[in-house]
């Protein structure tokens, strides 16, 4: 069927341009005064809507002009109003376009259009709820982390050497020595296999600092702890995190 007035779909309404129906209809009056005379009889809100569009003027500027958005029961009477015999066209035309927009077919593919826009818009609203359960269980998780070190030592705000970190771990329970908990830093990756220095990337992450100096005329380098690294370490251990390679390090003590 050949498109003699566009059709707008808005909120599952079909509705017409007034000023694109008043120039298929090739009325002589103008435009205003054609709606002075004719939508007197009709509800704004119900049959009609104003609008605001705009035209080209002879300068090639854009002019903003009223206009108004109608339904196509609206517009099958201003058809018959008009008493034309283009009228009569296009009325015939607004009334096959409503025979195919109730076509079964048609009908079913609205109601499949809702149903995906449903199902968009809920997909969305579970992924928002998901990323923001997931903030709030890193933000749980991250307190939990804060509160398993507050039990175990006040916020420290300078860095420490490894066999004060092995001290306050003891106290706390996770009872191991200085050269343990080295050997238990190495099985995790976090000091070098066959030394006493920290991995690069848990330099990184600013869980280690390295100090050296001379002394004698030798270099010298220690590794401390930071405050970051021992809220991170403390955690891990009172939580079992390190269970697995501490019983290798215990084990290997008593073999010793």
């Amino acid at each position: 069927m050949n498109e003699l007035i566009k059709i707008q779909v808005k909120n599952d309404r079909q509705l017409v341009s007034a000023r694109d129906l008043y120039k298929g209809l090739d009325l002589k009056i103008r435009f205003s005064l054609w709606v002075k005379k004719n939508f007197d009889q009709f509800v704004e809100g119900e049959d009609f809507t104003s609008v605001s569009t705009d035209t080209v003027v002879n300068n090639g500027a854009r002019k903003p002009i009223q206009d108004y958005l109608v339904t196509i029961d609206m517009a099958k009477e201003l058809c018959m109003m008009s008493k034309t015999e283009k009228g009569k066209e296009v009325r015939k035309y607004f009334i096959q376009v409503e025979k195919n927009w109730n076509s079964p077919d048609m009908i079913m593919h609205r109601a499949l259009e809702v149903s995906n826009n449903r199902i968009k818009l809920l997909t969305a609203k579970n992924q928002s709820l998901a990323n923001q359960n997931k903030d709030l269980q890193d933000k749980i998780d991250r307190d939990a982390e804060d509160v398993t070190f507050a039990k175990a030592i006040r916020y420290s705000n300078h860095s420490i050497k490894v066999r004060e970190l092995a001290a306050i771990l003891t106290q706390n329970g996770f009872q191991i020595g200085q050269n343990q908990l080295f050997q238990l830093l190495r099985l995790e990756h976090y000091i070098s296999k066959h030394g006493t220095l920290p991995m690069g990337d848990k330099i990184k992450r600013g869980y280690f600092r390295v100090k050296h100096g001379i002394k004698n005329g030798h270099a010298w380098s220690t590794t401390l702890v930071t405050p970051e690294g021992q809220k991170h370490i403390i955690n891990k251990a009172l939580r079992g995190k390190f269970d697995d390679s501490y019983q290798k390090v215990i084990v290997s003590t008593f073999e010793i």
